[in-house]
Formats: C-alpha cells, structure tokens, sequence
C-alpha cells in the first residue's frame, strides 16, 4: 500500500488561494461588492466579463474565505470589506502588484541555486526608474498596513522625530504620522527610490511633517537627532557585514534614550522557523546576492556590538516580527 502523500497533495493546491486573491483584486470584485452584493450575472454586468467564466472565480474567493455566497448572492467577507475596497481608509488591494514581483522571484529559486547568483537580481540603486517605481507602487500598500500595525503595536506618544532608515514608498512612516499629529519623520533611501517615495508624500494629508531625502547609509553615517528609528525591509536586502556597518552608521544620529525598531524576515536560530520567514528566503534567493533572512542572535550580536542595550525579539498580536533596541541614556 502506497503510503499517503499529504505534503505533497497540499503543494497542488494551497498556492491557488493567492492566484484567486490576485485575479480578484485585478477585476475590483472587492470594491463593486462593497455596497450592494451581487450574483454572478450582475457582477458580470458590472464589470463587463462573462459570468459563465466569473462564477468559479467567485467560488475560489469564497473557498479562500474572501468572499461569502448564500443563495447565489456573493457579499465580501469582513476582511476583505475592510481591506480591499478602493477609496476605504485601509484599502491595500494593490499588494498584489508586489505579489507578482515576489512570485517571480519564487519560481526562479532552482535556477538561482544552480547558477548561484540572483536570476531576479533586485539591485535598486542600478535598476531603472521604471523597475524601481514598479516594486515600490505594489511595495507601498504592504508598507502601510505595516505602518498601522506598529501604531496600533507601540505608543508613539510623546516621540517628535523619526527616522525610517530604508523606507521604501514612505508608506509606514506616513501611516505613523497620520496616527500621531506630533510626529515628524525623515525617510532615508536610494536616490531613485525617493523619487517614488516624493509621489506618496506629496498625495498624503501629512506631506507638511513627511520628507524623503536620498542616501546611501552604507557608505556614510546618519546625521540628525532622532528620538524613535524603523528599519522595515532592509536587513533581509543585505548581507551581514552589510547589517552591521548599516547600524553603526544609524548609530550617531540617534538621541540617548532612542528606540529603534528592526522589522522584518526575523528567523528563529533554528533557521526553521517561522515558517513563512524560512519559506520567504526562496525569495531572496533570487532577488540579492547575499541579502537572506538573518536570525535573531546575529541581529542581537549586531545591535550589541554598537552599543543598543534592552534589545528583545517579539511577534506582536498583530503579526509584526520584530527587534527592538534602545540607546543608552
């Protein structure tokens, strides 16, 4: 008797839940739902296709808990209400456009291997203005939702000056600056990528208290007096001499007593686990030279070597991996 196979019956199936997620978020199923549920030949109306081709989509969205039917009729589920109708405070519906660029990068993680270097090479400072426009319009709804979560996860009251060191779009330090009236912040990326982050500033209502300005903070230190620092993102990008040198170069322009916020693909010291941090690293694969998810001891030892003291690792409520470490008073 064959022995049962169920890792392998889950590989067939479990990546097609994200396929639907993206195809519906592609047609805006979300937002025409959002006021006035639908068959699937009104929705077909609405949005111009064939139902006889829309309706298995709206059962693969339903089967995916995206959306909920009941007599025919499809409604949104509340997350999806809540997160993917266009014009919503939290829409983030266009996540799927870095979906794209981060399955891309997935299926080549074969070919990486056996070529040894990045088939999907994300070098931003050498990619076109196209490219790099391209992954941060679909990196910004993700750096947002990050943004409200760390609002909802830390107290900012009473910090004035943040500094988000590799801030991709803005879109976290804009989401903490609208939670937090009295919050300045100052976004420190790559020269093409401000330009990207520049677009978000200036559509967003705190564009008076946001600034993106272009540098390379592994080639020279951080200059200001910053009470509160996030780095999101950056430390999977980079090797780790690279990490090291980039937090002695954050280091001076951080005020005693400062908290800085290290956000990210944190790995357990076992390497396995989480789970979805030891799975991303397919990922990375393909997309740096020697940028991987790093562990939460080489992090540690990185932030000791600088000086950080208080330095813990946590997994908040709401998702967020997470080091965090103070400067010295």
């Amino acid at each position: 008797m064959l022995p049962p196979s169920p890792i392998i019956d889950r590989c067939k199936t479990d990546v097609l839940s994200p396929f639907a997620f993206l195809a519906g978020t592609k047609l805006d199923l979300f937002t025409e739902l959002a006021d006035d549920p639908k068959s699937a030949k009104e929705l077909a109306a609405a949005i111009s296709v064939d139902p006889n081709w829309l309706q298995p989509l709206l059962f693969a969205l339903v089967a995916s808990g995206l959306l909920i039917e009941y007599e025919g009729i499809f409604r949104n589920s509340d997350e999806a209400d809540h997160y993917l109708v266009r014009g919503r405070p939290h829409f983030i519906g266009d996540v799927g456009k870095l979906f794209e660029d981060l399955w891309r990068g997935a299926f080549l993680a074969a070919e990486s291997v056996k070529a040894g270097k990045p088939l999907a090479a994300h070098n931003y400072a050498d990619m076109s203005d196209e490219a790099v426009s391209r992954f941060f319009l679909g990196q910004h709804p993700d750096a947002l939702l990050a943004g409200w979560k760390l609002a909802d996860a830390v107290d900012f009251t009473g910090l004035r000056n943040l500094v988000d060191v590799g801030g991709g779009s803005g879109g976290l330090a804009l989401a903490l600056c609208e939670r937090y009236p009295k919050l300045r912040a100052k976004i420190m990326e790559l020269p093409a990528v401000t330009r990207v982050a520049n677009r978000f500033i200036a559509e967003s209502p705190v564009n008076e208290r946001v600034v993106a300005v272009a540098a390379d903070l592994l080639e020279k230190p951080l200059t200001g007096n910053f009470d509160v620092a996030v780095i999101r993102s950056l430390l999977q990008v980079l090797g780790p001499s690279e990490c090291q040198q980039l937090l002695i170069n954050v280091r001076p322009a951080l005020s005693p007593g400062a908290t800085l916020y290290i956000i990210g693909q944190i790995l357990d010291d076992d390497r396995k686990h989480p789970e979805n941090v030891a799975l991303f690293n397919l990922i990375f694969l393909s997309f740096y030279e020697n940028g991987r998810a790093h562990t939460e001891t080489q992090q540690r030892n990185w932030l000791q070597a600088d000086g950080f003291i208080d330095i813990r690792r946590e997994v908040t409520s709401n998702g967020l991996n997470m080091m965090t470490a103070r400067v010295p008073t």
